[in-house]
């Protein structure tokens, strides 16, 4: 194992295993990690990030110091990780059937809305926001992503607006307070469905705003067509063989000059995901590159007005989601176990090293559908 762990030596770390400690790198060491049992050869061959992570839920892979200091380190490195995509096709490259990828959906959305008020802002937005200055709360910063999206979409009174993967609806409520439109959300999750339901009925907004739970397939076959349309982080959820299917059915409720942004966790390159984070976090989940989303696009004259890398403002949104965690983290372990409480933390750290070092980006796309001369010819949000 310690052989196997040398070539991860870009940022030096000591491990600690048998009452022996082993310094990988050169230098002074910038975290440790000790082993309580060393792990298979095999398993790490197999998957190295499924032999850590596991390792890490159970509590045979500790941490000294600060968990996201210590990911930060080492995760810049995630190109020297193993992954056997044979022995593991079911898990990376699971089914794409709508039955499958509502379960998917499900299995990490509706682990209860008590679990996610704990950590999340206060609008429940459980998306990257925008940080206009150092010192923004989470909440100010999410308020400044929505009121961002909704100055990118240009939105005038009586327009109806799409939102796809609508969540508990935090964004349809203030374009229809706002911007007096009109809002139709889908979604697929049940408990996002039944949060998102209760907080229209409070707000008074039922004549104004629907939600429906509804796969992206099925939206052609809607009598809806929509003046403008968003989608915050759903397109994950969607897998490669189906960005065609899914912009598709985009253009089949865009009126002709509509105004799509598209708002997702995005990669340099094409690849099939890891495992660990597919068969604990997100199953099914496949982060599309920039490039591949743009290609597809010119297929339904979808014209790219603006992009834009939040890269840096996802990896401060989950260090402040990690912060919100832990202070809650005693409420969580008693409501979710000792194991889950370990599999959160991992991946909210993890996620936010990832995006530091660049393995991954969160890009925003404003795109409208044939040429648009009436729409503002600079950035003026």
């Amino acid at each position: 194992m310690i052989e196997f762990l040398k070539k991860f030596d870009e940022n030096p770390f000591c491990v600690e295993l048998k009452e022996k400690e082993y310094l990988i790198g050169e230098g002074e060491p910038k975290f440790k990690v000790k082993f309580k049992k060393e792990l298979s050869i095999t398993d790490l061959m197999q998957s190295t990030s499924l032999a850590l992570g596991e390792a890490y839920m159970r509590g045979d892979l500790i941490i000294e110091g600060d968990l996201y200091h210590a990911l930060d380190c080492f995760l810049g490195q995630m190109s020297k990780f193993q992954t056997d995509k044979k022995s593991l096709k079911k898990l990376i490259f699971s089914s794409n059937s709508k039955r499958n990828q509502k379960k998917e959906v499900s299995s990490h959305y509706d682990i209860g809305n008590d679990f996610y008020k704990l950590w999340l802002d206060d609008s429940l937005s459980y998306s990257c926001a925008y940080f206009k200055n150092d010192t923004d709360s989470l909440n100010e910063a999410q308020q400044n992503k929505i009121e961002r999206i909704l100055k990118k979409l240009d939105l005038k009174p009586g327009m109806k607006l799409l939102d796809i993967g609508c969540g508990w609806g935090s964004l349809l409520i203030q374009a229809v307070k706002e911007y007096n439109v009109t809002g139709q959300g889908i979604t697929l999750s049940q408990e996002q469905y039944n949060g998102f339901t209760k907080r229209i009925k409070e707000e008074g907004l039922t004549s104004q705003i629907s939600v429906k739970i509804l796969d992206y397939r099925d939206l052609q076959k809607q009598n809806w067509q929509f003046d403008r349309i968003v989608s915050v982080g759903m397109i994950e959820h969607v897998g490669r063989d189906n960005y065609d299917l899914f912009l598709s059915n985009v253009n089949s409720v865009l009126k002709p000059q509509g105004i799509f942004l598209l708002h997702y966790i995005s990669a340099l390159k094409e690849y099939p995901g890891d495992a660990w984070i597919k068969k604990y976090i997100f199953p099914g989940g496949m982060v599309p590159s920039l490039r591949e989303i743009i290609h597809i696009c010119a297929e339904y004259n979808f014209y790219t007005l603006d992009v834009e890398s939040l890269r840096r403002h996802y990896n401060k949104t989950l260090l402040h989601w990690y912060h919100n965690f832990n202070e809650h983290r005693n409420e969580i372990e008693i409501m979710m176990g000792t194991e889950f409480t370990r599999m959160w933390e991992l991946y909210l750290c993890a996620c936010a090293a990832t995006f530091h070092n660049g393995i991954i980006d969160l890009h925003q796309i404003l795109i409208s559908k044939g040429i648009n001369n009436d729409f503002p010819m600079t950035r003026w949000y």
